[in-house]
């Protein structure tokens, strides 16, 4: 039983490495990739550290190459379902025992087993089965996720230092308990560091886990669970279960050993699994935490004093960089009269020169989006600005589907501020943008708070400073993650917690101890540390 006070190491952001062909570290990852790309895989669910397979398969297929699979799932039934709630519930009893120290000592090695050797085999499935290119995914699965298993130990330790006072006599301490029951942990395409964290985080406190994994994204987040695995997660702390979301939230959201829900995807799917939550609220033997974050239709607001150079490579970051697949990238611009022309020619120069393709060419900017559905999705879009008045599109509309799920970076004017392009997210490389009077500042400002339901991501690019403040001021709930003068997306884990507000999720910051908050059940202690006499009433007068 070790008696020291342990201090975790402090963690400091994974560096991001750039991978170019003829250097060690791109060679490495071409020949991960070649090697990955060219074989076929079995992905089975895993329930108390044991793969199952269930014959009942899908396939994982390469969204720039759909006729190329990538690996072959099991999905699981009822029975399988089954199964992992009891497991689940056996690991809970020892795992919610562990030491801290312990469970800490799991992540830590998970993060140094990530730095190498899983970092190009975690990056390759990314790129492959999501359509990454390599700098998105090298930030994304290998240093988002690395940065989320040390900073989430040291954010757990901050909170067990968090302790009350204590007066004469008396020692009062506070115990960060784990929740009885399972957390069910639901996981999106765009990010296999998402994929790592929801399931992982609540598991470090001490709870157990039962993790749906998004179809589009399986062949990365079988990956992280062998990662796990290797790093010593004990069997049943995290069940993996690939299937039916339906099938599998069904059942899961039904069941009295629900504790709670760590979710990312749409909005949609959120308010049915909280009406399903609300709907079964008398079966639970506690009340489920709901964790959860949604959709966005991120802004960016351009005032005169803008830097138009800086601004305009930005905005072309923020709204294409993953084919716009990211619940914080640019969905909407408001550009100024004034400056629109020069802006213009800037901006379209850049998003004309961003290269689409295989993901395995280094050089690659964009890919394909992740699926026909999405590609189906974005296209109507885009022919709905085609074919309606008040639209222009200025730059890409096209698609083609015969390989892969591509699509144009594609940027649209509107007439309407509160056109339907301009409200509702595409998640796609669509860009809106809405040309305003200079003198028209302030309004903007109101329009752009209150035309999206979503409260996620937001930008302001000024050089005049009261525009800054004006801005900072009238968007103060517009934005979970707010940025003066930078793209709305890249936030880093322990610099730019993330989250956001109104139809945008329950803002618990992923990235911060605020999250892992959300996964604790706070005891109380008070030690009387010598007898005394207790009065519960004033002393009787007996004169």
């Amino acid at each position: 039983m070790r008696n020291g006070i342990i201090r975790v190491p402090t963690p400091v952001n994974e560096p991001v490495r750039s991978y170019v062909r003829g250097a060690v570290e791109g060679e490495r990852l071409s020949r991960t990739l070649d090697r990955m790309a060219g074989e076929c895989i079995d992905i089975p669910l895993i329930i108390n550290g044991r793969e199952i397979r269930t014959g009942k398969t899908g396939n994982v297929v390469c969204p720039h190459e759909h006729d190329r699979v990538l690996a072959t799932y099991h999905k699981a039934g009822s029975r399988e379902i089954a199964q992992a709630i009891d497991s689940a519930q056996t690991a809970w009893k020892e795992w919610s025992e562990w030491p801290w120290v312990d469970r800490a000592a799991i992540f830590l090695k998970a993060a140094e087993l990530l730095v190498d050797p899983y970092r190009d085999v975690l990056n390759a499935a990314t790129m492959l089965g999501q359509s990454k290119n390599a700098y998105q995914a090298e930030i994304d699965s290998a240093c988002e996720t690395v940065d989320f298993f040390r900073f989430n130990t040291f954010f757990m330790t901050e909170i067990y230092r968090d302790q009350p006072i204590s007066s004469s006599n008396i020692w009062n301490t506070m115990e960060y308990r784990p929740m009885e029951g399972f957390v069910l942990a639901i996981t999106p395409f765009n990010f296999t560091s998402i994929g790592a964290n929801l399931p992982t985080s609540p598991a470090l406190m001490g709870n157990v886990v039962i993790w749906k994994p998004a179809t589009t994204a399986l062949l990365s987040s079988y990956y992280v669970m062998r990662l796990l695995m290797d790093a010593g997660l004990p069997p049943g702390v995290i069940n993996f279960l690939p299937g039916s979301g339906a099938e599998i939230g069904g059942i899961l959201l039904s069941n009295p050993n629900l504790t709670g829900v760590h979710f990312t995807g749409s909005a949609s799917v959120f308010n049915s699994i909280w009406r399903t939550i609300g709907d079964n609220i008398d079966q639970y033997h506690g009340y489920p935490r709901i964790v959860g974050e949604t959709g966005g239709k991120d802004f960016v607001v351009i005032h005169p004093s803008a830097d138009l150079d800086w601004t305009a490579q930005a905005l072309a970051d923020g709204a294409f960089g993953y084919q716009g697949q990211k619940c914080s990238a640019a969905s909407r611009a408001y550009v100024p009269r004034s400056i629109w022309p020069a802006f213009k020619r800037r901006f379209l120069d850049i998003v004309q020169s961003l290269t689409i393709g295989d993901v395995r060419d280094f050089s690659t900017c964009l890919s394909a989006v992740i699926d026909a559905g999405a590609f189906a999705s974005i296209n109507e879009y885009i022919a709905y600005a085609r074919s309606s008045s008040g639209f222009e599109i200025i730059a890409g509309g096209g698609s083609d589907d015969s390989e892969g799920w591509f699509i144009q970076p594609t940027v649209v004017l509107s007439d309407d501020p509160k056109s339907r392009l301009m409200t509702e997210e595409i998640f796609g490389p669509v860009l809106t943008i809405y040309v305003y009077d200079d003198a028209h500042f302030t309004d903007v400002l109101a329009l752009c708070n209150t035309t999206s339901p979503y409260g996620l991501t937001g930008s302001i690019f000024a050089t005049d400073r009261t525009a800054i403040i004006q801005a900072s001021r009238c968007l103060r709930h517009a934005a979970g993650n707010f940025y003066i003068n930078d793209k709305p997306t890249g936030a880093v884990v322990g610099q730019q917690p993330f989250g956001g507000g109104r139809k945008s999720g329950t803002n618990d910051k992923a990235g911060s101890k605020l999250n892992l908050m959300r996964w604790v059940s706070a005891r109380s202690v008070k030690e009387t540390l010598m007898p005394h006499t207790i009065f519960t009433c004033p002393p009787v007068d007996k004169r």
